[in-house]
């Protein structure tokens, strides 16, 4: 691969030439100066992108593409510089694994293929000499954890849909730059976690970017995460009220400026879905690393170095035990079946109790922390009140609804079966039936120990979901 400072040499000085279109207007906020970086930005799209042998920009040029992003002159720029950085990351990824095949126990372990001295748009290795308060979030360089954690909680400030609207240049700019760092994250952490599961060499995630985002001492871990989780819930709320907002103004007769607003409305509609997106990627993210953490720390490959973190899933818990009004907006918006299904789980054991454990000379079945166990919990109604008496029916039964909705998504290899001796394809569809039924029943069990319970349309969504597929599959 490429190192970026390949361009330098082609076309006998073609970064000079690039760079003096941006150099010429670099102070300037003038038509003159926008048509400048718009050409600066085609010029390097043709040269590394479009060109048949195109090679990376070089550093130079990769850190005015992404100080066009971080300055956020005008909404054109910031798309512009946004595609653009993402097309370059596609087409010169900085870290890949090694190809093997799995198939052959004689084939290699894979290998970590890193670009040398390649641009990054994070500073993370040089925090100890930076500022006080970082890379600030309106400066035009890369970003620092101080830097990240202000970018957060601007975009948490701007959730509220009042200051949303109020700034919308301000807050697309914001959500299009945390899209691109998270891609970066995304685009090293997936390789890194890939090889670490084959090699079980925790020192490649130790040095990944999101690994050292999160032990940075410049970062209130906890504080970062529960914005996290309020600039999802609240960007879904928003959105669905942009949504009808702008229903409502397509069935009336709009004015000019009415329809200067749903432009911009629509814009900020797009980008916000986006940015939900990016932040489930990213949390999701976090959980993996949560997950090959452990994985390390019980093999002992962990230093002190490494710090002690609250896995992720509690301090979701948490939040979503404790602030009502995130939880139904976080179930909605948060739709990756296997963490989403296992937040579920957690949830409901933590208030159904522990589950019986099988010692070596019980051969009766045992209820496992899964969330066939947790229905099965709801299956008389001395359980099920015990439980009610915890959680609040409307609650559980947004849980169970999920929760459902999260295991019909999975990929069927991911269902938990107990019978071995049965084809797969029988054990999954047994599995799905008992499944459905145990919801039903959980219900039906739930309405008779709390008759003034209303169901849900989610909760009838899914005894409609479950009764059809029982009757499908008898």
């Amino acid at each position: 691969m490429e190192k970026p400072g390949s361009m330098r040499t082609v076309g006998g000085g073609i970064e000079e030439n690039i760079l003096a279109i941006l150099d010429s207007s670099e102070a300037k906020d003038t038509l003159d100066a926008f048509e400048d970086r718009i050409a600066f930005i085609e010029a390097v799209r043709a040269a590394s992108i479009v060109a048949k042998n195109g090679t990376p920009p070089t550093y130079k040029m990769y850190e005015a593409i992404f100080s066009i992003l971080r300055i956020g002159k005008s909404l054109e720029l910031t798309m512009a510089s946004f595609q653009l950085l993402n097309e370059l990351d596609k087409r010169f990824p900085r870290v890949n694994s090694s190809d093997v095949d799995k198939s052959n126990s004689s084939s290699s372990v894979p290998e970590l293929i890193m670009v040398q001295e390649v641009w990054f748009p994070f500073v993370f290795s040089s925090e100890n000499a930076s500022s006080e308060r970082g890379a600030a979030i309106n400066s035009e360089g890369p970003v620092d954890s101080s830097g990240f954690q202000l970018l957060i909680q601007d975009l948490a400030d701007a959730t509220d849909e009042g200051n949303l609207r109020a700034s919308e240049t301000k807050s697309l700019a914001n959500m299009l730059l945390f899209q691109y760092l998270v891609n970066v994250f995304e685009g090293d952490f997936r390789p890194r976690n890939s090889v670490y599961e084959d090699t079980m060499n925790w020192v490649v995630l130790r040095e990944s970017l999101l690994n050292m985002l999160l032990v940075s001492r410049k970062v209130n871990y906890k504080s970062l995460m529960k914005d996290c989780l309020t600039i999802m819930c609240k960007l879904y709320q928003n959105c669905a009220g942009f949504t009808d907002d702008l229903t409502c103004s397509e069935n009336s007769a709009a004015q000019p400026a009415e329809n200067f607003d749903n432009a911009a409305a629509i814009s900020l509609l797009e980008v916000g879905k986006h940015t939900c997106i990016a932040m489930q990627k990213f949390l999701i993210m976090i959980m993996e690393l949560d997950v090959s953490k452990k994985s390390a720390e019980m093999q002992g490959s962990t230093t002190r170095a490494d710090g002690v973190r609250t896995p992720l899933v509690e301090i979701i818990l948490d939040e979503l035990t404790y602030n009502r009004d995130i939880l139904s907006p976080f179930l909605q918006v948060f739709n990756e079946p296997k963490w989403k299904l296992e937040v579920v789980v957690q949830y409901l054991w933590k208030y159904i109790g522990k589950p019986s454990v099988r010692t070596r000379r019980s051969n009766s079945p045992t209820d496992d922390a899964s969330f066939s166990g947790a229905l099965k919990c709801f299956s008389n109604i001395t359980s099920t009140k015990s439980t009610l008496k915890k959680i609040r029916t409307e609650v559980v039964q947004l849980l169970l609804a999920h929760g459902f909705q999260a295991h019909l998504s999975l990929p069927s290899e991911q269902h938990p079966v107990e019978d071995t001796s049965a084809s797969s394809e029988e054990r999954s569809c047994s599995s799905l039936i008992e499944i459905c039924k145990n919801i039903i029943s959980a219900f039906k069990n739930m309405k008779t120990a709390h008759k003034q319970m209303e169901i849900l349309s989610l909760g009838k969504e899914a005894l409609f979901t479950a009764a059809t597929i029982i009757s499908a599959k008898s």
